[in-house]
């Protein structure tokens, strides 16, 4: 494939720069919508006799309200469910805003109106989740990400060059931005599965480049001028394309299966994921490298 993935580097880094755009405004004025494993709530698990789908027990939460953190009235519509196996057969746990006891007899009563066998030996288990554990969650997750993000600058600075680092890891900023962004663009709940999808998405990301960047290193033992740079990148690019693309098509059609027919329930996780696995996929090609020539210009430029 003859392209000039380095000649047209300003038109990518303008897309990525009105993505960042796009998603701080959504992020300013629409904010994330955090679920209670980050700002605390209440936590039930419930055998509902007969059976049940998600959207039922939705319908259900629907017709109850309660008063959230900020002291509004809400309804339930927006708990987060899920479906899970127990000792007789599926049961769902919900997580909604905090609960008082006035309140959750209200949900229990709708409950039993609903599945008219519901009785308290169907009550598995409620408790109270407090907002301390979605601080350490934070917490951890942001520590893993910087570990890890030190870990790869030394370990390409090691096999490659610091600035082949540096190029890999800004990408991965921007790819872990665009999904914080997409919970705020669809509005989905932040919980511990939007810690595992920026994580699964900076692991997925760096993967693509660092085989673009083998095939760079290889071919600069040809010719390692820098009048030639441009063209070796290019090539680079170009050798690498058709694996990169074959790579993340099988992945999207994997992750599209969980996405359009795994329910409601994997929606949070899968959606953020879909969309990393397709911005990771175009940083490895049109950001990675183009970054890596402007740190070899800029080089150039100061010993000149």
């Amino acid at each position: 494939m003859n392209f000039d993935f380095i000649g047209k580097r300003r038109l990518w880094f303008i897309i990525a720069l009105g993505i960042i755009a796009f998603g701080i405004a959504f992020l300013i004025f629409r904010g994330l919508n955090f679920g209670i494993d980050f700002t605390g709530g209440t936590k039930l698990l419930l055998n509902l006799p007969g059976g049940f789908t998600a959207s039922q027990v939705r319908d259900v939460l629907a017709g109850v309200e309660a008063t959230d953190a900020n002291g509004r009235t809400v309804t339930l519509e927006s708990s987060y469910i899920q479906e899970t196996v127990g000792t007789e057969g599926q049961e769902v746990v919900i997580r909604t805003v905090p609960l008082t006891e006035e309140e959750r007899e209200k949900l229990l009563a709708a409950i039993a109106e609903e599945w008219p066998d519901f009785s308290d030996e169907d009550i598995r288990n409620i408790e109270n989740v407090g907002p301390v554990v979605g601080g350490e969650l934070l917490r951890n997750a942001l520590l893993a990400l910087l570990l890890a993000s030190i870990g790869m600058i030394v370990y390409i600075s090691f096999r490659f060059e610091l600035k082949f680092a540096v190029a890999a890891l800004i990408p991965l900023l921007f790819d872990s931005f665009v999904v914080i962004t997409s919970f705020s663009v669809f509005n989905l709940e932040v919980n511990s599965p939007f810690v595992a999808s920026v994580l699964t998405i900076v692991g997925y990301s760096i993967n693509n480049t660092i085989v673009i960047f083998d095939r760079v290193r290889e071919n600069l033992r040809f010719n390692s001028s820098f009048k030639a740079l441009p063209a070796t990148l290019n090539l680079s690019i170009s050798q690498s394309l058709l694996r990169t693309i074959n790579t993340s098509l099988t992945t999207l059609i994997t992750v599209g299966a969980l996405l359009f027919a795994g329910g409601e329930t994997l929606k949070d996780f899968t959606l953020p994921l879909f969309i990393g696995i397709f911005c990771g996929t175009f940083t490895s090609i049109f950001l990675a490298s183009p970054l890596f020539f402007e740190l070899k210009v800029r080089e150039n430029k100061a010993r000149a």
